[in-house]
């Protein structure tokens, strides 16, 4: 898979992720999947929508996240 994107819970992370760390595990993910590194102009608006689409479903998961019988992040 993405071997730059790395693990963003407790405790393997020893604070909450950013979401600037969120994100650029994100676009990690779209870079890898598209094969584009950074995706022509007429790929941008879709490329973009993607990286968002996965920042909030990582943001959610790590929301939901229980370690060890505790929330992996405070509830926002």
């Amino acid at each position: 898979m993405c071997r730059s994107i790395k693990t963003l819970r407790p405790p393997v992370l020893p604070e909450e992720a950013t979401e600037e760390e969120i994100r650029a595990a994100a676009l990690q993910y779209v870079r890898k999947v598209s094969g584009f590194r950074a995706p022509a102009a007429h790929n941008r608006e879709v490329f973009d929508r993607a990286v968002e689409a996965i920042a909030e479903a990582t943001s959610e998961l790590l929301d939901g996240l229980e370690v060890r019988g505790v929330a992996a992040r405070a509830a926002g």
